[in-house]
């Protein structure tokens, strides 16, 4: 089994915001919706035998974490995006995984679509 689907998981899916990020003029000034969908894996045990909050991740912290980084300094790419929600995300001690997707259910495409996602996996060494 990968490391990516051993043990417990902590998702949080449907994360949205205002951003201002894009390579266009009029998606910088006006700003669009992103939408991030997190799954992170976390051994989910200590924090459940215990009680602790200490012991996993303050989800709500950490969807607080990526409102700011979706609604902070904007840049061009939705990769970009995605790689400083890693961060943000391998910074919590206890996640040993994480999978960033980010939505982009607006972009400038001239035919039609749903939604334009970029996916990052990364873990801890």
């Amino acid at each position: 089994m990968s490391e990516r689907h051993a043990g417990d998981r902590i998702e949080l899916r449907g994360l949205s915001a205002i951003g201002h990020h894009g390579v266009f003029d009029h998606e910088r000034r006006d700003g669009q919706t992103f939408v991030v969908d997190l799954v992170l894996s976390v051994d989910l045990e200590p924090a459940a035998t215990s009680g602790d909050l200490t012991r996993t991740v303050h989800y709500g912290e950490l969807a607080e974490q990526v409102h700011a980084i979706i609604t902070g300094e904007p840049v061009d790419l939705i990769e970009t995006l995605a790689l400083r929600i890693v961060s943000v995300c391998l910074g919590h001690e206890p996640v040993r995984w994480v999978s960033v997707t980010v939505h982009k259910p607006e972009a400038p495409i001239e035919v039609a679509f749903t939604d334009v996602t970029v996916t990052m996996e990364r873990s801890k060494l």
